[in-house]
């Protein structure tokens, strides 16, 4: 049996990790080095459940970016990403949160906003 359920009221618990980035910082390599993360996440898993799990937004006029982090591709993108930016950039280039809530239904898709 199917239940219909009104996907406004629906709510997903997700974890997200915000990344702030200083000025110092070339948001050109930053947005190279987490498409580096999704790459290596997909040599990891597969390409299908990167497309279907994955999800994050790179922000160039807000100098940031959102990695949903609510599944196990996601850490594991927000994990690689994290070290590849310490690595590169160093502690200090960069702010990381993690934001644990509730949004509203699924997820956004991956994408990078001019």
């Amino acid at each position: 049996m199917l239940l219909a359920t009104d996907p406004q009221e629906e709510k997903v618990t997700q974890d997200v990790y915000r990344y702030r980035f200083g000025e110092s910082m070339a948001l050109r390599e930053a947005e190279e080095s987490l498409l580096l993360a999704v790459l290596a996440v997909e040599s990891l898993y597969g390409r299908s459940p990167v497309r279907l799990d994955a999800a994050f937004c790179l922000d160039r006029e807000k100098r940031s970016c959102v990695v949903d982090a609510g599944s196990e591709v996601g850490r594991a993108i927000a994990r690689i990403f994290t070290g590849f930016l310490t690595r590169q950039f160093g502690e200090e280039a960069f702010r990381v949160e993690r934001l644990a809530g509730t949004a509203p239904g699924p997820t956004a898709p991956a994408s990078v906003r001019p």
